[in-house]
């Protein structure tokens, strides 16, 4: 008797199925969402103001310039000075560095204590930590002015570091303690047993393993301390302004004619970091949220 002639293996699929025609056009459809403003910010950057006057927004430049961006970098406005975003660009680098190395080392040794080395009433202080996370910014506004001003540092590129530090430390605290909760525990137990204490732990065992969270952890202080307007403008005076408080002043400008190639230029520039950071460490973020960083 000759053996059932049944198909076997994986059922051979289509291309071009009902299904993957609704998928990838969902896919396509909110690319262009997103990637048509962006579209519209380069080419207008690249155009003169004549062409601009034509009204097409979406059309390619005739005639490609890169005069808008040198103005906004180093000739626009921004108030009593006419520099450009450099000065501003070079405060932001001054307030995010130092905000994002002292938030991410400090928040990095809570969240490894609270996982690991439990003290009485840890978790009393990690709710009160978390409790921080979800009071408004604006409420708390005020108070901040008067206890900067009473430290002296009001006014200062130190006093939006500490504000940012302190007010980035909740979530990040989170995400590390949760990241050393999902490491097993054998691996702590064996490095007691073999004599290693606290911060030797630390620089041996959990510093190295860490890398993914530590991206998750810079990605999300570059892109909240950058991306910063309200604190900038509340905590600094005009020559310590960011960059996003720079770029404000250029684009909500009411004298003298509206450049919008240079109110582009300024905007694409202002949000180059995040962007080359996002670029450079995407992969590492979805690592590290795919290993535990928003679990708990």
């Amino acid at each position: 008797m000759l053996p059932s002639a049944e198909p076997r293996g994986p059922k051979p699929r289509r291309r071009f199925s009902r299904r993957n025609i609704f998928i990838y056009g969902t896919l396509l459809l909110v690319s262009i969402y997103y990637l048509l403003p962006l579209y519209v910010m380069v080419v207008t950057s690249l155009k003169g103001m004549p062409e601009i006057r034509l009204g097409n927004i979406f059309s390619p430049p005739m005639e490609v310039t890169f005069q808008p961006w040198v103005k906004a970098w180093s000739e626009a406005c921004t108030g009593l000075n006419c520099d450009g975003l450099s000065r501003g660009f070079w405060n932001s680098v001054q307030i995010l560095v130092p905000s994002v190395i002292l938030s991410i080392a400090i928040a990095s040794v809570n969240g490894y204590a609270l996982a690991n080395w439990k003290f009485k009433g840890a978790e009393t202080f990690f709710t009160i930590l978390i409790f921080g996370a979800f009071i408004p910014y604006q409420v708390m506004l005020y108070p901040i002015v008067i206890l900067l001003r009473e430290m002296g540092l009001y006014g200062s590129l130190w006093g939006l570091v500490l504000v940012h530090m302190v007010f980035g430390m909740p979530i990040n605290t989170l995400l590390f303690r949760n990241y050393f909760t999902s490491v097993p525990e054998e691996l702590f137990k064996a490095a007691r047993v073999d004599g290693a204490g606290f911060w030797g732990i630390y620089f041996k065992i959990m510093l190295p393993m860490s890398l993914p969270i530590f991206v998750v952890a810079i990605i999300i202080q570059v892109t909240g301390i950058w991306n910063d307007f309200l604190f900038g403008v509340v905590y600094t005076k005009p020559e310590n302004y960011p960059m996003t408080v720079q770029l404000n002043n250029i684009v909500n400008s009411v004298q003298g004619v509206k450049e919008y190639n240079v109110n582009m230029a300024a905007t694409i520039l202002t949000g180059l970091v995040p962007l080359i950071v996002y670029f450079i460490s995407g992969k590492l973020f979805v690592r590290g949220i795919a290993a535990g960083a928003v679990k708990g």
